[in-house]
């Protein structure tokens, strides 16, 4: 059985630039308008100027015009999930409701963890706070 989605984040593993970490991750999003977006980690030899897969995939979206994440996959490598970092978890509340589906495979595409971005990131806080705060 196909998954654009699963298939669109491996294809984007196979881009990442990890010449340091060797660690490639891809991710891959779908709008609600059924727009899929992928991004790749590229890292940089000032380590912390890195960017993750996950905030190319929002840069992606952001770029075509999309800003609502219905579902998103994160490939890593090795038998462990390739959850997203905080930052990431973060950057991904400001497109996604606390319900939506975050899945991580590895790298033949085999689910290893899934999960709502509500169980990644309680409590969080995004744009629905700032309602009426002036903002």
């Amino acid at each position: 059985m196909s998954d654009p989605l699963v298939e669109a984040a491996l294809a984007a593993r196979a881009r990442a630039y990890a010449p340091y970490s060797r660690f490639a991750v891809g991710a891959a999003l779908r709008t609600a308008e059924g727009a899929i977006h992928a991004g790749c980690n590229v890292e940089n030899a000032a380590y912390p100027e890195g960017t993750c897969a996950e905030a190319g995939a929002i840069a992606a979206m952001a770029l075509a015009g999309g800003r609502h994440i219905t579902e998103l996959v994160v490939a890593g490598g090795g038998t462990a999930p390739c959850t997203p970092c905080g930052g990431c978890r973060q950057k991904i509340r400001e497109f996604a409701a606390p319900e939506t589906l975050v899945r991580m495979v590895d790298a033949e595409g085999r689910l290893l963890l899934r999960a709502t971005l509500a169980e990644l990131l309680p409590h969080s806080f995004g744009p629905d706070n700032l309602a009426g705060a002036g903002a």
